[in-house]
This record gives structure tokens, C-alpha cells and sequence, in this order.
């Protein structure tokens, strides 16, 4: 028989910051804030050091500057977040293929089928966790469940580094002393309202009438907090989809008027975009670029390629005649994004063309080098500036 705690939710601990600290321990023990580091900068990850004293992920970083100013702080670098991310779940997968990703750093797993290796959902936690330690070097909680709901509470309250299991049959007296903030589905539009009815816990949400939440948040949303407060959520765990798309993008902390430069953000954009499409094995059927000017207007622009791609050369180029026709050089640039969708298997059939390969075999001999050397070995010439050189 399975357990009745089969479900797991898996989550590293401030993932970014740990990462950084596995490059660098000297930064073990102190506040550390990853995030922009220019005027726009937002926090993306807080040691827990930087948390006691109110840093959090999405705060501006001149906020968490001003809350914490004897924090390290540091740019992400998404290259080894990546990296580290499918070290990760490489040690999820090698658990069990029940795994469902909710982004680099945190899983649902459906673990009941371990029953036959593992005495207990707790000892199955505990060598998950010895296993990212060993293998990855990081810290990871997880939290123990009859459901996708529970598990991810429970995770909550294991963090950092720890354990949490929700017997099954507890699932009620667990849930109902928690705020409604912590349900899904409520966000701050809803919370004012489940206020107005004076339901500030899950169990004062549990012992409203349903009927009358649904009229007053509508059938569905009122219905699935009612279900979720009383610890109804029978959804499984859902092994990942197929990517159906992948992109870059970056904010500018002074928005970009030069169009030489212009040019060479999309280049780097082309460039990074292609080793994202060949570590994962696909190609590119169309190219999107999205644009946000200084005024804060927005404009996506797409085009479908004959062939698929997954070169620089060929991204920048489709990248270029789409920046022509979302006005770019007319007003100063915020932000620019190029995304890769119709996405189709690396090793698909390849119509033959004039032009032979030579893009293909260059790019590909630069995905070696820049694996042994690291990625900021090579470069678009373009793209060289002094330090580089």
C-alpha cells in the first residue's frame, strides 16, 4: 500500500544566494541580497540572514539597501542558477519520474510509490535531502502531504533546511489556524473581501456557507476556497510538458537611446537565446521580441520562419526586422525580451539549402569551448568591449 503522505513539495532554500555561496563561502553566515544592483533593481533572493531584517524577494534593492546596508549584494547570474536547476532536478528524477517542476528551484514529487524502499514520507525526505546535499551542495526543505495544498504548507513551515510532515487525518486542525492569505487563489483583491465578510482564517473560510461565498466571489472562485478549506484538493502531480517556448529578456537601468547599442542588446539576446535552444535540444519554428519604451507602452512583435532555428545568426537577423517594425529607434527603450516558440525536437529533418552549415558547426564548436572554458570565454565579437579584449 502506498503512503497516505504521498505527496512532496520539495523547495531549495534561498536557491540564488546558496548557489552564490557554493562559489564563494566566504559569503556563508552574512546577509546576502541577489537582485539588480542599478536604480531599477529589484531583489530576486534573501539569505536568511537578510530576511530577520525585512529583506524580501521583489522588494527594490535601494529598499533592501536601507533595511540591511551590511548585506553583500550581488547581480544573478542565470547562467548558474540554470546550471545548478537541472543538477536539481536530475536528483528529483533519480527519486522518481512523478515530478511535477513549478520553477528552477521548487517540485511537486508523487512519492508513494517508494514505499517498498523507504520505511516512511519522512525517511523518503530526508535521503532526498542528503541526496541534494551530496550531489548539488544545497539546502533544500520539503514538506509532506495528502495533497498538493498540504504539502506546499508544510513546506513553508519546514524551511530552512527541514522537514515537514501532515499526518493524514490532520489535514483540518493544520489548516484552519492559518491565515486565508495562505490558500490559493487569494490574492489581495480577494483577501479584502473575505475581510468584509469577516474571514480572516481558513477555518473562519470553512465555516462560512458556501453558498453564500459563491455569490459573493462567484462559483468558481468561491467554491474552490471552500473545497481547499476543508483540505479538498485532489489534484496529482503532473509530470512537466514539453517547453513550449524559452526567452530572454532584460531591463535597462537607463533607457537605451543609441541604436548601435540597441543592436548589440539583441545581438547578446540572439546569442544567449541560441545556447538556451541547444541545451535543450530544440529549434525555433518563430521568433517573438518585446519591446517597452521609456513611457512604459509595451509591443510584442512575432515571425514565423520557414525553417526552424536555433542559431544567433539566424535569431539576431529575424530579431532585426522585427525591431523595425515595433518602432524601435524612434523613442528610448526600457526593455527588450526575444523569445523562441514553435519549438520542435533538435534532431528533426532539416531541409538542405544553399548555404551549408557553417553557422551551425561555429555555434555548436562555441557551446564546447564555452563549456570547458565557461561561457564568458567567447564572445560576438560585437559584443568585446576592453575588459573582454
Amino acid at each position: 500500500m502506498a503512503f497516505a503522505e504521498r505527496i512532496a513539495h520539495v523547495d531549495m532554500d534561498a536557491f540564488f544566494v546558496e548557489v552564490e555561496r557554493l562559489r564563494d563561502p566566504a559569503l556563508r553566515g552574512v546577509p546576502v541580497v541577489v537582485g539588480g544592483l542599478g536604480p531599477r533593481g529589484v531583489v530576486s533572493s534573501a539569505s536568511y540572514e537578510a530576511r530577520t531584517t525585512g529583506v524580501g524577494s521583489g522588494m527594490p534593492t535601494a529598499q533592501a539597501r536601507r533595511r540591511c546596508p551590511a548585506a553583500r549584494f550581488l547581480p544573478p547570474d542565470h547562467a548558474a542558477y540554470r546550471e545548478a536547476s537541472a543538477a536539481v532536478f536530475t536528483v528529483l528524477e533519480s527519486f522518481t519520474p512523478a515530478v511535477e517542476p513549478l520553477s528552477v528551484d521548487e517540485a511537486f514529487l508523487d512519492i508513494g510509490g517508494l514505499r517498498l524502499h523507504y520505511p516512511s514520507p519522512e525517511a523518503v525526505a530526508g535521503a532526498v535531502r542528503a541526496a541534494l546535499r551530496e550531489r548539488t551542495g544545497l539546502p533544500a526543505s520539503v514538506g509532506l502531504g495528502t495533497s498538493k495544498l498540504i504539502a506546499k504548507l508544510a513546506g513553508r513551515r519546514a524551511k530552512p533546511d527541514g522537514v515537514r510532515l501532515v499526518p493524514v487525518g490532520e489535514e483540518v486542525a493544520f489548516l484552519h489556524p492559518l491565515s486565508v492569505r495562505a490558500l490559493w487563489g487569494v490574492g489581495e483583491a480577494t483577501l479584502s473581501r473575505l475581510e468584509e465578510l469577516g474571514i480572516s482564517t481558513v477555518g473562519d473560510l470553512a465555516g462560512f456557507p458556501a453558498a453564500a461565498l459563491e455569490r459573493r466571489l462567484g462559483p468558481s472562485l468561491g467554491r474552490h476556497l471552500h473545497d481547499l478549506a476543508h483540505a479538498r484538493d485532489p489534484r496529482p502531480v503532473e509530470p512537466a510538458a514539453p517547453v513550449k517556448s524559452v526567452s530572454v529578456e532584460s531591463t535597462y537601468d537607463t533607457d537605451l537611446v543609441d541604436p548601435g547599442r540597441i543592436e548589440a542588446e539583441l545581438l547578446g539576446h540572439a546569442d544567449r537565446l541560441a545556447s538556451r535552444l541547444r541545451n535543450a535540444g530544440v529549434r525555433a519554428r518563430t521568433v517573438h521580441l518585446k519591446v517597452r519604451f521609456g513611457d512604459f507602452t509595451t509591443v510584442d512583435r512575432s515571425r514565423t520562419l520557414e525553417e526552424a532555428v536555433d542559431t544567433a545568426h539566424d535569431l539576431y537577423r529575424a530579431a532585426r526586422s522585427l525591431s523595425e517594425r515595433a518602432g524601435i529607434g524612434s523613442r528610448p527603450v526600457r526593455l527588450l525580451g526575444l523569445g523562441a516558440g514553435g519549438l520542435e525536437p533538435g534532431d528533426a529533418p532539416r531541409q538542405l539549402g544553399l548555404e551549408g552549415s557553417s553557422w551551425h558547426d561555429l555555434e555548436r564548436a562555441v557551446d564546447r569551448v564555452r563549456g570547458r572554458f565557461g561561457r564568458a570565454s567567447v564572445h560576438p565579437a560585437r559584443l568585446a568591449d576592453d575588459e573582454h579584449d
